[in-house]
């Protein structure tokens, strides 16, 4: 089965999606983390270190792979957690070492092949997304463009989702 978890910043959607995770009876349980941090980038170190103490004693087996979910392979008898989409995303879209920028439709696809691919061995898959898209700035093109892609991709899980949830002020709320 495939969970969506979608919230805002805050929202607690991570940790739901974590306790989705924990209720699976059986089976090794994994944690796909995406977030990626340049080595001069003292905040994303931070938060990454941080992510990992909130996850110690929680049974999971932690998976960091920022990038090219379709190398991860992983036993039919398991779950995992895939936190978080939008990382996903920025990270495939943008090559920060040669500044290089993908389509769109290139990492809506690459992106969507991936959570196939692993959705497609796993006896469950719990996804994290963000919402950002409710503000009314105006960024730009390169920026735009990701917006874009995380909602198409959004979209597309949600279609191929068995149950996906809202996740507003901690509050879990059932759309599908």
């Amino acid at each position: 089965m495939i969970y969506l978890v979608y919230g805002g910043s805050a929202s607690g959607k991570s940790a739901f999606a974590e306790k989705l995770l924990t209720e699976f009876p059986d089976g090794d349980k994994y944690y796909i983390a995406t977030m990626m941090a340049r080595e001069d980038d003292a905040d994303a170190q931070k938060r990454i270190t941080r992510h990992r103490k909130m996850r110690e004693g929680k049974g999971f087996k932690t998976i960091e792979e920022a990038r090219n979910l379709e190398k991860i392979t992983l036993p039919a008898s398991s779950s995992a957690l895939l936190e978080c989409m939008s990382n996903l995303c920025a990270n495939e879209m943008f090559d920060g070492l040669s500044g290089k920028q993908k389509s769109e439709d290139e990492v809506v696809e690459k992106i969507l092949a991936g959570v196939k691919s692993l959705s497609s061995i796993l006896k469950n898959l719990v996804i994290v997304t963000n919402n950002i898209f409710e503000d009314s700035v105006q960024y730009d093109e390169a920026t735009q463009s990701y917006i874009r892609a995380l909602g198409k991709i959004n979209c597309e899980l949600a279609k191929i989702s068995d149950k996906v949830y809202e996740v507003v002020v901690g509050i879990p709320v059932e759309l599908k």
